[in-house]
């Protein structure tokens, strides 16, 4: 397995956000790997490129990137994979829900990655279980319950609801390591998700977005400022 079992934290800035640059995001990888972190989940080529320039971690490689009539927008195409297997992510996530697809399907995505990649892993990000047993019959390597509550199936919910009751059925449907991401926001938060079995978890807004952070203080004393 080319991931630790232990924390991955996400450094990723869109373009509309303060820390967008791959420059800075490798600095943000460094700090997080001096904090501890033993992985990193990174989006775009460029920006793993530079990371993997500044710390000898495993990388979770992903494009963001929007198709018209197509919900998908991680790693939705062969043209994500190219761009991934290029910049070197020893690891690749890519959305493995059953929401529609802008090109080609997700078993021809993975076989795609087999044949080019051989030697690279592949992560599944699914909103429920029924999509976590349909990635791990379709071969993926790690299961990650990223897009729960991002998908029409599953808009609002959290993955930390009842004491993370959609990951205690992920982790009874699968035999594949289980990665949890998705609002893990505290350390309690993930000493919880490692006490119910989890291989490991990312964490990402909480470490590395400043800008959510601060406005989380901020409005909490906005009515007596």
């Amino acid at each position: 397995m080319h991931l630790p079992k232990h924390l991955i934290v996400s450094c990723q800035a869109l373009e509309d956000e303060p820390l967008h640059s791959s420059y800075i995001m490798s600095k943000m990888a460094l700090a997080a790997y001096q904090g501890g972190a033993k992985g990193i989940r990174a989006n775009s080529k460029e920006d793993i490129i530079e990371i993997k320039k500044e710390v000898n971690l495993p990388v979770i490689g992903i494009v963001k990137r929007d198709y018209s009539g197509s919900e998908v927008y991680i790693t939705a195409t062969t043209k994500e994979l190219d761009e991934l297997i290029e910049s070197g992510c020893e690891v690749i996530a890519m959305d493995a829900t059953f929401s529609e697809r802008p090109e080609k399907s997700l078993e021809a995505l993975v076989a795609y990655v087999r044949k080019n990649a051989p030697g690279v892993e592949l992560m599944a990000d699914i909103a429920t279980v029924e999509e976590a047993v349909h990635a791990e019959k379709l071969g993926f390597d790690y299961i990650g319950t990223t897009l729960h509550g991002y998908t029409k199936d599953t808009t609002g919910k959290m993955l930390h609801n009842n004491d993370f009751a959609f990951l205690k059925e992920v982790l009874q449907a699968v035999k594949k390591p289980v990665i949890a991401e998705g609002n893990v926001a505290t350390p309690e938060m993930l000493k919880r998700v490692f006490e119910l079995g989890v291989y490991s978890a990312v964490v990402g807004g909480a470490i590395t977005r400043p800008k959510d952070i601060t406005t989380k203080f901020a409005n909490e004393i906005k009515d007596f400022v």
